[in-house]
């Protein structure tokens, strides 16, 4: 009798527990990542080695990373770099407080979907740089201008996301709330809020792209400082590497913030039983 009750014990704390080979693989999984860019820079760094391009219009990895390295020692990466931040962070922000209050007063109530939804949509269908000239006019060329393009860009994603998560719970869910006599706080705490907390962080990831797009917009409008402006400098200077490294550097800040909303929105999703996470999807 013993020795049955403490076989499936042992079998089951086996499969329960992780084996040493799996334990790597969150490490080795993010790194996959940097595989495709890397075998790609270092392809291009050969071709243009063995002389097969010149490398003047698109300059190797190793000229890029020569001309941040310079960058950086001269104190005009970080000052760019700084720049570029605070605008995104402060237009971020703004965005997703509009876009989050409304699309949850439109997901909820419909009379205010009815009145809001259709300007937002026609106003979601005007190009970002249409924005910049009636905002130069009305807020000047200096910050604020610029942040408040960065959060027109953010609005618009997280708004649909938000009001599109409300309309689609599971109307048998709001039932069982309404069964349990669920005041109107408590229906949105316990019901609405976790089943519109998945699409909302890829709302806010989205919306997090579109800022640093807008960004470069955002740039144009008389700035002096950050990558926007790098970009432009580099452009009418006649500086290819200085252009790819402003886009580089675009790339690793956007993928860095997008990595930390992922690690911020982790404890609150670690209740889904998705597809993703048992690994199917690797």
């Amino acid at each position: 009798m013993v020795m049955t009750v403490e076989l499936p014990i042992e079998h089951a704390n086996a499969e329960i527990s992780p084996t040493p080979s799996a334990r790597p693989s969150r490490f080795v999984r993010p790194a996959l990542g940097l595989l495709l860019p890397v075998t790609l820079a270092a392809a291009w760094e050969l071709i243009v080695w063995l002389g097969y391009s010149n490398g003047r219009l698109v300059p190797p990895p190793s000229r890029v990373f020569a001309t941040i390295v310079e960058l950086a020692r001269s104190g005009e990466l970080v000052r760019h770099i700084a720049a570029t931040l605070t605008r995104v962070a402060l237009g971020f922000g703004l965005g997703v407080l509009a876009g989050t209050l409304l699309g949850a007063v439109s997901g909820y109530w419909a009379m205010a979907r009815r009145l809001l939804d259709p300007s937002i949509q026609a106003l979601r269908a005007i190009p970002s740089l249409a924005w910049v000239p009636l905002f130069i006019l009305w807020l000047g060329i200096f910050e604020t201008s610029k942040i408040v393009l960065i959060a027109v860009g953010v609005f618009f994603p997280v708004y649909l996301g938000v009001m599109g998560a409300i309309l689609s719970v599971d109307r048998k869910i709001v039932e069982v709330g309404r069964v349990y006599r669920l005041s109107g706080p408590a229906m949105i705490r316990r019901i609405l809020l976790p089943a519109v907390l998945p699409a909302y962080v890829v709302a806010l990831r989205v919306g997090l792209g579109l800022g640093w797009m807008f960004v470069v917009a955002a740039e144009l409008i008389g700035a002096s400082e950050g990558l926007g402006y790098l970009l432009l400098d580099g452009q009418q200077l006649g500086k290819p590497a200085q252009i790819l490294a402003a886009i580089v550097i675009f790339a690793i800040l956007g993928k860095a913030t997008d990595w930390l909303i992922e690690i911020a929105a982790a404890p609150f999703l670690r209740w889904q039983d998705a597809f993703g996470r048992q690994g199917g999807a690797a």
